[in-house]
């Protein structure tokens, strides 16, 4: 492409190039100013010689101008800016459709998400080691901000899993794949393998997975698109690849902090809708009952909490009794036979997905 503005760091390029890249590399802004930039940053410097990479950041209608500051501050970084605020798997689904045709793989990045030095390039060989066809994403190992593991490996949902979770079960026997296999319990992290799921924060998806399934279903908004979609990979024979060797940091909470109780609200309803969809409605109902009576016990917990212990804390402690008291009414609404139908936008190796 002439005239194109490209920046080489370390090998890595960034932006729309001659050279077809190797991976678009993808970032969700929402109200990110505060925060976005070290993870921008990083990008330019992780990854290894030889990587081609473009950077591609996809604003959800942030009101703090993001998409400005980032034009600003990182000229060779192309902005798209999506005009709404469709959620997680809307702006990563734009990237994906407005990515150079020609790159072979995605990196689908939180705001605040950081890549470790040679990241991009573990991950790329990782995929390269791999069958082709076979590979619905690549994860690296996430650590917390002071360098500790963060937990990021998951087993799909069953309805006993949620139990396990929902009423502290995995306590018992953290590292039992009976009790905990919803974290990734009884699996030795410290070697690459296959897992069930990872959550979204760092994902490297091959092209050929998304021609295979199509894009994320954008009626989940933010939490739970991506074990739906890495669901609908395994289901095409697909698995997921965990790769210790790339590291990154993860904040965690980002864009969300602002917006935490109408998003926690959100990701419960999702837990039923993903069990309606991918188990059945029967399944639906009894988790729906699960989590009633789980975020009322929560609830009356904090609110206890909040009454009877002194301290600074009282007034979170009683935002968290009314998020958990509103996330029970939340649950008891939704009808499990009735939940939205799949948002799947056309992607052009597939056509329109059919569920």
């Amino acid at each position: 492409m002439t005239g194109a503005r490209v920046a080489r760091v370390r090998g890595v390029r960034v932006g729309w190039s001659c050279m077809a890249p190797d991976v678009s590399v993808i970032v969700v802004t929402w109200n990110a100013r505060d925060h976005v930039d070290p993870c921008l940053q990083a990008v330019l410097a992780a990854g290894g010689a030889g990587v081609e990479a473009e950077l591609v950041v996809v604003d959800n209608a942030s009101t703090d101008d993001t998409a400005r500051h980032v034009r600003d501050t990182f000229p060779t970084v192309r902005v798209v800016e999506t005009g709404r605020n469709g959620g997680m798997a809307a702006g990563n689904n734009a990237g994906m459709l407005a990515a150079d045709p020609a790159s072979r793989a995605f990196l689908l990045l939180n705001s605040d998400a950081y890549l470790h030095d040679g990241a991009i390039a573990t991950m790329l060989e990782r995929l390269d080691d791999e069958p082709a066809g076979t590979v619905a994403a690549v994860v690296p190992a996430l650590e917390n901000e002071d360098g500790s593991p963060q937990r990021s490996v998951r087993g799909f949902p069953t309805l006993w899993r949620y139990a396990t979770e929902l009423l502290y079960l995995r306590r018992l026997a953290p590292r039992s794949r009976a009790f905990n296999a919803f974290y990734g319990g009884g699996l030795d992290l410290s070697r690459p393998q296959r897992i069930d799921w990872a959550t979204g924060a760092c994902l490297l998806v091959p092209r050929d997975a998304v021609d295979a399934v199509g894009l994320m279903d954008e009626a989940y908004f933010m939490y739970g698109e991506e074990v739906d979609w890495l669901r609908r990979m395994a289901q095409a024979g697909r698995g997921v690849c965990w790769e210790p060797r790339a590291t990154a940091t993860h904040l965690g909470g980002g864009s969300a902090r602002s917006d935490w109780g109408s998003l926690y609200q959100r990701q419960l309803a999702n837990h039923v809708r993903y069990m309606a969809r991918c188990e059945s409605p029967r399944a639906a109902r009894r988790l729906r009952r699960l989590l009633v009576w789980s975020m009322r016990l929560r609830a009356a917990t904090w609110h206890v909490a909040a009454t009877l212990v002194p301290g600074s804390g009282r007034s979170v402690r009683r935002d968290r009794a009314r998020a958990f008291a509103q996330g029970a009414r939340t649950v008891a609404a939704i009808d499990p036979a009735a939940v939205d139908p799949p948002v799947v936008p056309e992607w052009p190796a597939t056509g329109a997905l059919q569920r």
